[in-house]
């Protein structure tokens, strides 16, 4: 029997419907930290120390959305290039080895580019 130098189609499907969900996901979740990051802060009916410690807390929680949405960014253009490379077919394929990355791997990171062996080296 020869080893498998790519999944089928059906396979890739199933694949494509998983990371079309994640996707979908992740662009609300990215549009609700944005939206976290744009909104303006009102401290104007608390005392004036009080207001100094909202607008400190205030920016941290801005920076760490900000931090959140930059890698949910980074998220979303991982998903999309493993669309990409569903529709040519070379979906998990280790980009190094050349070989299958397990199903199980995908369906729990399914942008990997890398079987856990060769990410480990």
């Amino acid at each position: 029997m020869t080893e498998k130098t790519r999944y089928t189609d059906e396979e890739l499907e199933e694949f494509k419907v998983l990371i079309l969900q994640k996707l979908e996901k992740a662009r609300k979740e990215y549009e609700t930290l944005r939206a976290d990051v744009m909104n303006a802060n009102d401290t104007n009916d608390t005392s004036p120390t009080f207001k100094v410690l909202e607008e400190g807390a205030y920016t941290l929680s801005k920076e760490e959305s900000s931090r959140l949405a930059q890698r949910q960014a980074q998220f979303i253009k991982h998903l999309q290039a493993a669309l990409v490379r569903i529709e040519n077919k070379t979906y998990g394929i280790d980009r190094i080895t050349g070989k299958l990355i397990p199903k199980e791997r995908l369906k729990a990171v399914p942008h990997a580019t890398l079987c856990v062996e060769t990410k480990t080296k």
